[in-house]
């Protein structure tokens, strides 16, 4: 049974405090994860441990079919709603949190190593916009795709607004952090990976692309784009658009794409 809690200052309360600018420097070692959903993924995946689960009285008869998975030992606080938004920082109407851990950060070289040889992953490189890597956590995972990797300016995937725009697909994905995107290159090229840079420059049409067995595609930030440095090691491909417009956001572009390169299609 949950634990009743009255009190915002309940020390067992602390990792949940002032969510929004905790969100920007960091709670070491833990995220913070909303929703039912997100809940259910965070349960069945096996790279993230759950340390405790926030409820409140509204939402805890509806929420009682998932509390039900919560192993034995993580403590589950049940709190009225002013405590809720007393602890948050803002009104909550999910009704429901959970502090996961982080762990050991996997590492890119052995994630690309134990890739099946058919497999399709997607680099992010300067993507610093919550919203669009959570949507393409989501449509990576949607499209078949077998990781993510990003460079040290991409968002941290397990913001707690990226995992909700993924709909828990920042939880399920593997990802790992490269150190730039020219060390992303060197570990895709080691790993036998056919990278291809999504580009309204490019000259080749996204439907002239052959995928190799091992594709990667690579994203970058709206406006600047990806690095020239980058687009000379790489294939560029361009999504045809109608005259006067060049290009989507980042995220429906990822969706278009990955239709195309997912190992779905074949």
């Amino acid at each position: 049974m949950p634990t009743r809690i009255a009190d915002a200052d309940d020390p067992r309360l602390e990792p949940y405090l002032s969510i929004r600018e905790r969100d920007l420097v960091g709670r070491k070692g833990r995220f913070v994860a909303e929703g039912k959903v997100v809940l259910r993924l965070l349960l069945t995946q096996r790279r993230f441990a759950l340390e405790s689960v926030l409820v409140t009285d509204a939402r805890l008869p509806g929420a009682m079919d998932i509390l039900a998975d919560v192993p034995p030992d993580v403590p589950i606080y049940c709190v009225p709603q002013a405590v809720m938004d007393g602890v948050a920082g803002y009104h909550l109407h999910r009704g429901l949190l959970a502090i996961g851990l982080r762990g050991e950060p996997l590492e890119a070289a052995a994630l690309l190593g134990r890739l099946p040889e058919r497999a399709v992953v997607v680099g992010c490189v300067g993507l610093a916009n919550h919203d669009n890597v959570g949507g393409i956590f989501r449509n990576a995972a949607a499209f078949g795709a077998a990781a993510v990797l990003l460079d040290d300016r991409s968002c941290d995937p397990l913001y707690r607004k990226a995992i909700r725009v993924s709909v828990g697909a920042c939880l399920t994905m593997p990802f790992a952090i490269t150190e730039a995107p020219g060390k992303m290159l060197d570990l895709l090229d080691a790993a036998g990976f056919g990278t291809f840079a999504l580009t309204p420059a490019a000259d080749m049409r996204l439907d002239a692309a052959v995928r190799p067995p091992r594709a990667a595609l690579l994203l970058g930030a709206e406006g600047p784009g990806l690095p020239g440095d980058v687009l000379a090691r790489v294939r560029g491909v361009r999504i045809p658009m109608a005259p006067g417009f060049d290009s989507l956001n980042v995220a429906s572009a990822s969706a278009v794409a990955l239709h195309h390169f997912s190992v779905l299609a074949t």
